[in-house]
């Protein structure tokens, strides 16, 4: 079993931020004490901490029922709604919205055990997250999943920047197998993900709206996968998570 990382831990994919907040932090708190200001060392350690928390990257025990979606992020389910037709899933589908706070983990992981298909950045406003629109109109990116060996298209996660969150970070790439939990990128400084899941699928929400739930842990829905569809090989050169061939019989339901 994997070891458990402190939850200090922080996201190889801030460094440039960490190490530029731990600079100011040190370079503040020399030039406090050397004009005897030492009581601003009270304001300056715990602001340069909490700074840095924004990029804490703690392990999750990812849940290893069978069928099941986790959350893509942490933060409060803001909407749950359904859609007739979601042009990227080519059908009907339940969207799961998630607002991230500036206090949450800003990483985003992969609900199911699934193969990116497509990664499409859509450039937009930095409107702050709260309001409805800018679920719609901010800068977004946009993840096709799909079954790793049959190929249909399962959900899609969509990564939404924000106000303050203006940078989207996305570290999977198309045909990548990706295993449930796995971390798939962040949005710094908190904002918004959203979870479509294709209704083909017959998704059994286990959650609801104003529902605080943890990404990578907590179930958002249980789902029954397609029968019968034909397994389609993959390239003998597509890229494969490291994990992949642990987890394949398990999920290849």
């Amino acid at each position: 079993m994997t070891a458990i990382r402190s939850p200090l831990m922080l996201s190889k994919h801030a460094k440039l931020e960490c190490i530029t907040i731990t600079a100011v932090g040190v370079m503040l708190s020399v030039a406090v004490v050397l004009i005897h200001l030492w009581w601003l060392l009270f304001l300056i350690v715990p602001a340069t901490l909490a700074l840095l928390l924004f990029f804490r990257d703690p392990d999750r025990r990812t849940p290893t029922q069978r069928g099941v979606m986790v959350a893509p992020s942490e933060g409060r389910i803001s909407s749950i709604h359904e859609i007739e037709h979601f042009a990227p899933l080519d059908g009907p589908a339940v969207c799961i919205r998630i607002f991230m706070s500036v206090l949450d983990v800003h990483i985003n992981y992969s609900p199911y055990h699934t193969s990116v298909e497509s990664i499409t950045h859509t450039p937009g406003e930095h409107l702050n997250t709260l309001k409805p629109e800018s679920a719609e109109d901010n800068e977004s990116n946009l993840l096709v999943l799909v079954h790793p060996n049959r190929q249909y298209k399962m959900a899609a996660v969509r990564q939404i920047a924000g106000m303050l969150a203006r940078t989207i970070v996305c570290h999977v790439h198309e045909e990548q197998v990706i295993q449930r939990g796995e971390r798939i990128g962040l949005i710094k400084l908190g904002s918004t993900t959203e979870l479509y899941i294709l209704k083909d699928l017959s998704p059994r929400l286990q959650v609801k709206e104003g529902q605080r739930v943890i990404g990578g842990l907590t179930v958002l829905a249980q789902i029954t996968p397609k029968e019968g569809a034909a397994i389609i090989a993959r390239p003998e050169d597509a890229p494969v998570s490291s994990n992949d061939d642990e987890d394949a019989e398990e999920e290849d339901v």
